[in-house]
């Protein structure tokens, strides 16, 4: 059995991607990176990855190819410079946010002999410097099982576009439930109760968890992403609730390029 590690390209190297692609690295992968902004690859230019010019160059001679990107239009934007030049035998992972709809039509039109797994991760900064990302992978994980585990605990979801959905229902059930924190904590002001009371107990019931990521400090997950992952829930079907949270995510700009756990603050 071939256990040499697969070359990958990894694109999308913002607070996400830089650790995962070092996770990669520090594994022993031969590690190509691009991003838009070329001085955030530096740390791992330091530590031995190779620098691409373009998303086209970077996957050229790659086995494996990531993308780690913010939303289903940059996805698309860098699809349309790789995707002529992907080998057969080639499996392109897309750990990006951008819903079922968007990764089937990726899939769609990616060359014979290439696969395409959705992989959307679960998870913040520190999950991914340590490799504890909840993957949820749609696909043939199979080929890339080795690479999965290194980013975390891989939950199969289906076929193509499978991860992707679960990870627009875990997310914002997420992002609902820092917004409910949000709201419990006005209205214990409200109620003059101090916020620390509050937040111990609320944190002992049953949105423990959301009270957790509402006050968490390792975590970076801008505000504006969590209302792209809304809007994409919401297109979906009707859902009042979340459309709502959308509007108090968008409502203060001052918040959108701050961690989720913003609005609870």
């Amino acid at each position: 059995m071939d256990t040499t590690p697969q070359t990958i390209a990894f694109l999308g190297l913002g607070s996400m991607g830089l650790p995962m692609a070092r996770r990669l690295l520090d594994a022993g992968h031969p590690l190509t990176v691009w991003n838009r902004t070329a001085a955030k690859a530096a740390p791992l230019i330091e530590a031995g990855a190779a620098l691409a010019a373009s998303p086209a160059e970077a996957v050229r001679d790659a086995e494996v190819v990531i993308t780690m990107l913010a939303d289903p239009a940059a996805v698309r934007a860098v699809a349309a410079e790789l995707v002529p030049v992907l080998r057969p035998g080639t499996t392109w992972i897309d750990t990006s946010t951008i819903g079922p709809d968007a990764t089937r039509e990726l899939a769609a039109r990616l060359p014979e002999g290439v696969t395409l797994v959705d992989a959307p991760v679960m998870g913040s900064v520190d999950r991914a410097a340590s490799g504890e990302l909840l993957v949820l992978a749609g696909g043939d994980t199979a080929p890339v099982a080795d690479v999965l585990a290194r980013l975390g605990s891989v939950t199969a979801c289906g076929g193509p576009g499978d991860g992707a959905a679960l990870k627009l229902v875990l997310i914002n059930a997420a992002v609902g439930g820092v917004a409910l924190v949000a709201e419990s904590l006005r209205l214990a002001a409200a109620l003059g109760l101090p916020r620390e009371l509050a937040l111990r107990t609320l944190g002992a019931g049953p949105i423990g968890g959301a009270v957790g990521r509402a006050t968490a400090t390792g975590s970076h997950f801008p505000v504006a992403l969590a209302a792209k992952d809304v809007a994409l829930a919401s297109a979906v079907t009707e859902l009042p609730l979340l459309e709502a949270v959308h509007r108090l995510l968008v409502a203060d700009p001052a918040l959108l390029a701050e961690d989720l756990g913003a609005v609870a603050r």
